[in-house]
């Protein structure tokens, strides 16, 4: 073996050692034990057997019995890691207390537990829920909406159905934190959240957003086109979800289960879904993904539908009047109807 092909060896092991190893000391510091103390050690432990594996990889003394056992004691906190289960019983912030769930009788959907709180600025709200049937022969239309809290890249995506014009449901997978519970995107890698679908009132979902966060979020609305018979399966398998989340607790991940590759998954139910795409990470982009393939109004230039889309000065205008979904849609573009479903390339 030449000197070159050892030393790039060598800096690979390397380079997988400390990986292992930075892995291994967020996923004991993000943990559920206790005392926080025991993390922040076992922590540092991990983190200097580590190191000191791959130390002993770069001199070449004990390099494979180094490398060994570490790898032997990162398993172990692997196999530890994976008996993490979720709950749905814990302290939860009263924003996500109550999980939705949904009961059917033939094409009559009732949703149980809508959220719609009493807003008076984002931590200082009175809590209310409902239940309502809709009629699925009456769903006619799902929108996208894209709220952006920290730049351009990063936006919180969710859906809304709308049956005949007059009734609105949104739907908008979020993480379910406990009291005193702050996000974080790192604690977000390693089972720290919980998934909750909040089943909404738009007054709610969206005014939270667009009225009472501080800082106020940019909000857009924009109207899918599909075939009325994909809204309808794309709805129902949100309701499978709903269900099954209040049935089996589920871990939220920041990269693989959050707000848009949860509503990229609900898509699958249809030919033709939208491809993945790193527009999906960067959900800010996710917007104009879908107009790429096709899924929002492609009569108009994608700048210009994103600038009409902008809803936040209608919303506030509305706030909490019974008409809030009607008015926040008056002035939106609307795109062409699809009569017939239409498969897109895979």
């Amino acid at each position: 073996m030449s000197r070159a092909v050892k030393g790039m060896g060598v800096a690979l092991l390397t380079l997988v050692l400390i990986a292992l190893c930075a892995w291994g000391v967020l996923a004991i510091y993000y943990s559920d034990l206790s005392s926080g103390l025991l993390r922040t050690a076992l922590a540092a432990v991990f983190g200097v057997l580590g190191l000191l594996a791959a130390y002993a990889v770069v001199l070449g003394e004990w390099r494979w019995p180094a490398a060994c056992a570490f790898l032997g004691t990162f398993l172990a906190v692997v196999a530890w890691w994976t008996t993490i289960e979720p709950s749905n019983d814990r302290g939860w912030r009263p924003e996500v207390a109550r999980l939705p769930y949904a009961t059917q009788d033939g094409n009559r959907i009732t949703l149980h537990n809508i959220r719609d709180f009493d807003y008076r600025s984002e931590t200082d709200f009175t809590p209310r829920y409902y239940d309502k049937t809709f009629d699925l022969d009456k769903l006619d239309s799902v929108d996208l909406i894209a709220s952006y809290w920290m730049g351009p890249a990063i936006a919180h995506t969710f859906v809304s159905f709308g049956f005949g014009g007059r009734d609105y449901v949104a739907m908008s997978a979020e993480t379910r934190t406990e009291r005193g519970e702050g996000y974080s995107s790192i604690k977000g890698f390693f089972k720290q959240y919980e998934l909750i679908y909040v089943v909404g009132d738009e007054r709610d979902l969206i005014g939270l957003r667009t009225t009472y966060r501080d800082p106020r979020e940019d909000v857009y609305l924009y109207r899918v086109r599909a075939p009325i018979e994909s809204l309808r399966r794309f709805f129902m398998d949100y309701i499978r979800q709903i269900n099954a989340l209040a049935e089996r607790p589920a871990f939220y991940n920041t990269l693989t289960t959050n707000c848009t590759t949860n509503l990229l998954l609900h898509t699958r139910v249809n030919p033709g879904h939208p491809r993945y795409s790193w527009k999906v990470l960067l959900s800010g982009y996710f917007p104009e993904h879908a107009y790429e393939q096709g899924l929002l109004d492609t009569d108009l230039p994608f700048e210009e539908l994103r600038k009409r889309s902008r809803i936040n000065a209608v919303a506030e205008a509305a706030d909490a009047a019974p008409d809030f979904s009607q008015r926040i849609r008056a002035d939106l573009p609307h795109p062409t109807p699809v009569r017939a479903e239409a498969g897109r390339a895979e």
